[in-house]
């Protein structure tokens, strides 16, 4: 009886042939890390600014892909909710990393965690829902997930939201917007702390809410076929987020550049920021939806927003104490408005457990308006 072809351990060759953009990664690193004044001492010339930025951008984005290739094999091998905790997880980090890399180089943004905050609600809950929801339902009538599930994470995520994108507008501490220390405190200790019961009970005694009927089906399903063992891909999972540390450090010099010299909106880092850690995300959940699989999808996006606010928000109160780089957390004006709306769409949209061609359509133009607003502001 022999072993199957997919338990096999993997040859040199083979290795370099799947994973070479750990290469390019690796390379990029060293080169930036050997290389660093000749290389941002041109900064302000146009071309030499459009090939850094987009250097950077593109290897960040590559790995942070590679993490969810593995993320998306581990998630077939432990299925859920474990598989979507990883993937999420992983991503929140990088997100984490990108927006302390840009905080603590240059000039102090205290608005950079917030705008960073709402862009990421706004391309996952408008965006990202909507592309899932139209693709996945273009050829239904309609997509069923688990009810309890959805609840559950909007059940966290609203007052999560709440507490640390809206309510700091209306209690402005003595230095203006920012929030005192004892406010950070709370507001972290409670983050943390809802989020941590949240994962128990997730993996825990509520584990089924977050896994649908048939996910026996989910590998034929996905279309993932993972080749290699847990370790393999744990292993080499953390092994491309080790260069993102250092690119995103990198990365926050151009945009720095462009909101400081070119005097870009001050949303600008947090939309690329976004778009960063977003994008590897929408895409598992687009292929989920599309495949039928609508409940490792919203696994994903509420997942993604869960952690995003439940973590993001208190590793930014902590830098920002650490190193005396002030924050403000509270939405104004328009971008509070577009925040209620998503919020109030989103609970309308998982309440009955079916979704539908019309849902998507809706959350693609509340996107769509919230990447008007940026262009007019």
């Amino acid at each position: 009886m022999t072993d199957s072809p997919a338990l096999h351990p993997l040859s040199i060759t083979s290795l370099a042939r799947e994973e070479w953009f750990i290469g390019v990664s690796a390379a990029t690193s060293l080169i930036f890390l050997a290389f660093p004044d000749p290389i941002f001492v041109r900064i302000a010339e146009p071309f030499w600014f459009v090939v850094i930025f987009f250097w950077l951008f593109a290897v960040v984005l590559g790995s942070a892909l590679s993490v969810v290739r593995h993320a998306d094999h581990l998630a077939e091998q432990l299925r859920e909710p474990y598989g979507t905790l990883i993937l999420t997880l992983a991503i929140t980090s990088i997100e984490v990393m990108a927006i302390s890399a840009v905080m603590l180089h240059g000039e102090n943004n205290p608005t950079l965690a917030r705008d960073t905050l709402f862009a990421v609600v706004m391309i996952i809950l408008n965006g990202m829902v909507g592309l899932s929801l139209l693709f996945g339902a273009w050829r239904r009538e309609d997509q069923q997930h688990n009810l309890h599930g959805a609840n559950a994470y909007l059940g966290v995520i609203v007052p999560l939201a709440t507490l640390g994108l809206v309510m700091p507008t209306f209690l402005a501490g003595p230095d203006g917007p920012h929030p005192t220390a004892a406010r950070q405190m709370f507001l972290g200790i409670v983050s943390i702390g809802l989020y941590s019961i949240f994962l128990l009970l997730q993996s825990g005694r509520h584990q089924r809410y977050f896994a649908e009927d048939g996910n026996h089906l989910e590998r034929r399903a996905v279309g993932i076929r993972p080749h290699r063992g847990v370790w393999h891909h744990a292993v080499l999972l953390l092994a491309y987020m080790g260069p993102v540390v250092f690119l995103v450090e990198q990365l926050a010099k151009p945009i720095d550049y462009v909101i400081e010299t070119l005097h870009a909106p001050a949303a600008f880092g947090g939309v690329i920021m976004a778009v960063l850690v977003a994008t590897p995300e929408a895409i598992s959940a687009v292929r989920a939806s599309v495949a039928n699989h609508l409940q490792r999808a919203i696994n994903i996006f509420l997942g993604s927003v869960l952690s995003t606010i439940g973590l993001t928000v208190p590793a930014m109160l902590a830098i920002s104490h650490f190193y005396g780089h002030p924050v403000t957390l509270g939405l104004e004006g328009p971008d509070l408005v577009m925040f209620a709306l998503t919020i109030t769409v989103s609970i309308i949209t998982f309440s009955s457990g079916r979704t539908n061609l019309m849902q998507g359509a809706v959350h693609l133009v509340l996107f769509i308006a919230y990447v008007l607003l940026i262009t007019q502001q």
